[in-house]
Parts: C-alpha cells; sequence; structure tokens
C-alpha cells in the first residue's frame, strides 16, 4: 500500500534528497494522517459519548490532536523546503526539529488533560455497559493505527525524517493505548469492576511518555548531537583512501537538518609533494564526498615530514608514550623544531569523552616522559577534546 501511494502521488520518488520530493512526502503522510485520524476521532468520540467511556472518548480526542499534529507537519515539510536565504544560509530544514517539538508539547498538553480525567473517574467510577460496537471501533482503531506507524515509519526512513519518526512513534502509542482501552471494555462485565477510568489513566501514560520522548529527540537535534559512528568512519574512510592523504584527522560534523550535512577535515600530505598538486587532490575529494555521500566537506591541508628519520623516530616514540597514559589518546601535526639548546616537540593530543584524566594531568605526565626521552626537548602540546564518540578519538562534532 505504501508503494502504491508513493508511486501515485509522489513524482521522481526515488530522489528523496531533493527539497520538493521531501515536501511531497510530507504532504503524503501529513494527508493521510489527518484523514484516518478524523475518521478514528468521529468514530470514537460518538461511540463514547453514546456509551458513557472515558476511556473511549479520551482516546477519540488523543486521535484529534495526532490530526491536528498531521496539520503543523504539513505546514513544516513546507516551510523546511524553502531555500537558504539572506538570513539563513544554511536553509530552513531544521524547521522539521521545531515542528515535532510543537507536536509533542501538544500531545503532552493531552496528556495531563486525559490523565484528570481519568483520575476523577477513578474516584467517581461507573460501570460501562459492554457493547459489540465498541469492540468493533476499537479493534478498527487499532488496525488503522498499526498500518499508519507501519506507513509513517516506511515514509520516515526514506527521507530521514525525525518529523515522520515522531509520528510513527506517536501511532504506536496509540495501538497500545487502545488496546488497553479495549481490554477495559472486555473485563469490566466480567469482574464487575469499571476499569474505564484505569485504562484511560493508562492511555495518558501512554500519551505524556511519547510527547516526552518526541521532545528529547528533536531537543537533541537542536542542540547538536554528537554524529553517528557510521558517518564519522565513512568520512574518514572516504578521505584516507585517497591516494597522497597519509592521515586524517579534526573531523567537524555539522547539521542544519536533514540532508544539510555541513563538515571539515584535516588531511595530512607529505610535505615533498607539489603544493598544487595537493590542493588539486583536495579538491576532487571535496567535490566527490559531495556527489556520494551528500556532505558538504572543507579539507584542511597538513603538510608531514616524512623522509627525516628523526622525526619519524620521535614521533613513533610521543605516540607510544601517550598510548601508554591512555590506550585512546592519540596524536596528530607532530612537528619538530631543532635549536641550539634545545628542540621543541609540537603536537596535539586527541582526547576522547571516556577519558577522565584532566588536561592538566595529562600535559604533565606527556612533558615527564618526553624529558625522559631527552632533558634537550620541550614538550608544546595542544589538548584536543573530541566532540564525538569515535573509537579512535579523531573526530569532532559541535
Amino acid at each position: 500500500m505504501t508503494d502504491f501511494l508513493v508511486r501515485t502521488f509522489i513524482r521522481d520518488h526515488e530522489q528523496v534528497t531533493n527539497n520538493k520530493v521531501r515536501e511531497l512526502y510530507g504532504r503524503l503522510g501529513s494527508t493521510v494522517g489527518i484523514l484516518v485520524n478524523l475518521l478514528l476521532f468521529a468514530g470514537k468520540f460518538i461511540t463514547g459519548t453514546i456509551f458513557g467511556s472515558v476511556s473511549i472518548t479520551a482516546d477519540g480526542v488523543n486521535n484529534l490532536s495526532d490530526a491536528g499534529s498531521s496539520v503543523i507537519s504539513l505546514l513544516s515539510f513546507r516551510l523546511a523546503s524553502r531555500p537558504a536565504d539572506r538570513e539563513h544560509p544554511f536553509g530552513h530544514a531544521r524547521i522539521e526539529y521545531i515542528s515535532s517539538l510543537v507536536v509533542a508539547l501538544l500531545i503532552l498538553m493531552l496528556g495531563f488533560e486525559l490523565g484528570k480525567s481519568s483520575v476523577e473517574k477513578i474516584l467517581h467510577p461507573e460501570m460501562v455497559e459492554f457493547n459489540l460496537l465498541m469492540a468493533v471501533v476499537l479493534v478498527c482503531s487499532i488496525l488503522l493505527k498499526l498500518w499508519l506507524y507501519l506507513f509513517n515509519r516506511n515514509l520516515g526512513r526514506r527521507i530521514n525524517s525525525s518529523m515522520m519518526a515522531a509520528t510513527a512513534a506517536d501511532s504506536l502509542s496509540d495501538v497500545m493505548a487502545t488496546s488497553a482501552v479495549l481490554l477495559s471494555v472486555i473485563l469490566s462485565p466480567i469482574i464487575g469492576y469499571p476499569l474505564d477510568g484505569w485504562m484511560g489513566l493508562v492511555v495518558a501514560v501512554f500519551i505524556l511518555r511519547s510527547g516526552y520522548g518526541i521532545i528529547r529527540e528533536a531537543l537533541d537535534k537542536l542542540l547538536g548531537d554528537a554524529p553517528t559512528q557510521q558517518l564519522v568512519e565513512d568520512i574518514e574512510s572516504f578521505v584516507s583512501n585517497h591516494e597522497g592523504v597519509l592521515g586524517v584527522h579534526d573531523l567537524m560534523v555539522h547539521s542544519y537538518g536533514p540532508n544539510r550535512c555541513f563538515a571539515s577535515v584535516h588531511a595530512e600530505v607529505s610535505a615533498n609533494e607539489d603544493i598544487l598538486k595537493s590542493h588539486d587532490m583536495i579538491d576532487n575529494i571535496e567535490r566527490e564526498i559531495l556527489e556520494e555521500m551528500g556532505v558538504h566537506l572543507v579539507i584542511h591541508l597538513d603538510p608531514v615530514v616524512t623522509d627525516d628519520p628523526e622525526v619519524n623516530r620521535l614521533r613513533q616514540q610521543v605516540a607510544e608514550l601517550v598510548q601508554q597514559i591512555d590506550p585512546s589518546l592519540t596524536i596528530h601535526d607532530f612537528r619538530l623544531v631543532r635549536g641550539e639548546t634545545h628542540s621543541n616537540l609540537i603536537f596535539d593530543v586527541t582526547v576522547p569523552f571516556d577519558c577522565t584524566v584532566t588536561n592538566p594531568q595529562l600535559l604533565e605526565q606527556i612533558e615527564k616522559g618526553i624529558k625522559a626521552l631527552s632533558p634537550h626537548y620541550y614538550a608544546v602540546v595542544t589538548m584536543d577534546r573530541s566532540y564525538t564518540s569515535s573509537v579512535a578519538g579523531t573526530a569532532k562534532m559541535d
């Protein structure tokens, strides 16, 4: 069904990085969500009102809020597809995250109201008479919401949309909540005790939990969450695999919304290589990674001395020294500046998140180790705290 709807209503549906195509995906998901949720609201609200069930009525109002969320989603995809302008040079794609927050706040407000109504029903219980119509409406709702969950999850994965992922999660919460209501409708007459208020409270808890999860994910995106380990490895491998690149470090990744990935990295090249040739190489890498991975990458060129035996020996000794302090530490940008009275060993140390040793403590141990190599060596060290959970500790992200 999903493939049929996508092929029917979305032109060029395979071009998921195109802003216009993303907008069409959003429009399709939102329209289907509005129609399904309005249908469910009407059925549950009428049924709950007729038979005096607060849990069924509450579940119907929840569907109405979902329809409102779909309207917000529809607007957000349209706004997010707007091109970059003078005030927003990186585009408007983060509007999707803001819209997710708005949806989550609406969900939380609804959850609190339903929780209050359910507590009142618990304090003043009334037996709800079982009726086959109630069971049919609830079963149809569960099936439709389960399909809507799979539908939105499918669309969200195709276009990497946090908004659709939030909508899918909300639909799954609705499936569990409605199942709880159905259970109360069936069990209450059997045990002779009205479970309506309790199940309404269960629905409220599901709603509040869903809203909290959406807020947490949206805030992570807006604050700047770490890149995935896979993305870090893919970028580093892409650059490192080019002939002439000796190593990479200081990778920083900035996300300005879906398909708005910007990054910078330092690439080490031989100091003996022609600068124009090296510059042409990194230009080609930047162009290729944009075409193949959709990453806007800026590469900083770091010349490295490779034919000096003393520099190579010292680089290896210092690398082993810092790893003896902590196996997760790495060095880069190593240089030797010789002098008549002493020589400076200049380098950066990348320190990952899980390293509990402070920068002054690390510096003290490194200086002590270098003095052990020779009293004529002085360490000039830059501590480079990592911005990501990269195992190698060579990548950054803000």
